[in-house]
């Protein structure tokens, strides 16, 4: 069993504490993903789960192991870093196999080993090649094959498809859920690319300032933001943000002012505000409309155009000049500075609170 679990894990340099607290736990054979902007947090708590890091204060298990203070060799955990790292001067097979080498394995067993991960990475043909002689993907799976042939409870991946083009970023991504459905073991991964988190994981942690802000499946995530952090780092075009003012509360219903003349109607069953404040109402870039539908619009005029084939996408101002993102159809007949009605219902709506919390 590969279960993590940290519990109240607190990092601190010097006296400026970057990790505050976090609890979580992955289950068994789980690919969980740690996502977050840069100086989030989400390397350092891998690397303090691998053991590279010191913890200030809390608690850290791999299986039912106490860790803390175990080396990192022995925790049964391993990393694949963003770094290659490979020994120039040696072979594919002689890289896969140096660590188990060191730790004196016998030479039969590590050319068995050797093999089986190359078999498991298409990399058979390549095993007596130098890592100058090979792709930034293949050069990628050779580190990877470094850390299957230690036979792992854990693997750690610190944002290691970072350095590759944008068409071998999907294949590799491809190639991690297949490893991870032949492999059956617990993988933690670690990158600042929404668009990876969502492809790849069973379940997301997303990181801000050294919190965990929300945890939870991609589509949990895309459709339930806990706040306006997660709702604006969830999905690409990220989503709108209105300023919209509460008219009137009858019951459950909710009375909003939206930007120019328009109002509209919402059902939340939390207020815990009242009429006059100002809130803010998100909606998906994907959930406008340009043609009408039931519900609601707003009026916007067109400042950028950007056609990407399948689909175009339209940045407009609306009557406060706030700046709008709309995903149309690729074959989008629509101009320049053209005046639009952009249409939207509330199955769609996010409400968000003057703490930033979601308003459900």
């Amino acid at each position: 069993m590969a279960e993590v679990k940290l519990r109240g894990v607190k990092k601190s340099f010097d006296e400026v504490e970057v990790i505050h607290g976090v609890d979580l736990e992955i289950k068994d054979r789980e690919f969980v993903v740690f996502v977050g902007p840069s100086g989030c947090g989400k390397s350092t708590l891998l690397r303090m789960i691998a053991g590279l890091e010191d913890i200030t204060a809390g608690e850290i298990y791999i299986g039912d192991t106490y860790v803390n203070d175990l080396h990192p060799a022995d925790r049964g955990a391993a990393m694949v870093f963003q770094s290659y790292a490979l020994y120039p001067h040696m072979s594919v097979r002689e890289n896969i196999g140096f660590g188990l080498k060191l730790n004196k394995v016998p030479k039969a067993e590590i050319q068995r080993k050797v093999a089986e991960a190359a078999k498991i990475l298409k990399i058979e043909e390549l095993l007596d090649r130098r890592p100058a002689q090979l792709s930034g993907g293949q050069r990628q799976r050779v580190a990877i094959g470094r850390t299957i042939v230690r036979e792992p409870s854990v693997f750690l991946f610190d944002e290691p498809l970072s350095n590759l083009d944008a068409a071998l970023r999907v294949q590799m991504r491809m190639e991690l859920e297949k490893l991870h459905a032949n492999l059956k073991t617990t993988m933690i991964y670690v990158t600042h690319d929404q668009v990876e988190a969502m492809t790849m994981a069973d379940r997301i942690f997303i990181l801000n300032d050294g919190y965990v802000e929300q945890v939870g499946t991609p589509l949990e995530l895309y459709r339930k933001p806990a706040n306006i952090f997660v709702a604006g780092f969830i999905g690409s075009p990220k989503m709108n943000f209105l300023s919209v003012k509460v008219l009137q509360i009858e019951g459950q219903q909710i009375t909003l002012q939206l930007p120019g003349e328009d109002q509209m109607q919402l059902q939340r069953e939390n207020i815990n505000f009242k009429v006059g404040d100002t809130l803010t109402l998100g909606i998906r870039p994907e959930h406008f409309e340009l043609e009408q539908t039931q519900g609601y619009s707003l009026s916007a005029t067109v400042d950028i155009i950007e056609r990407l084939g399948n689909e175009t996408y339209i940045y407009a101002n609306d009557a406060n000049d706030n700046l709008l993102t709309i995903v149309g159809d690729g074959e989008l007949d629509v101009s320049n500075k053209e005046k639009l009605k952009i249409h939207f219902t509330t199955d769609h709506c996010h409400l968000f609170g003057r703490d930033d919390q979601s308003i459900q």
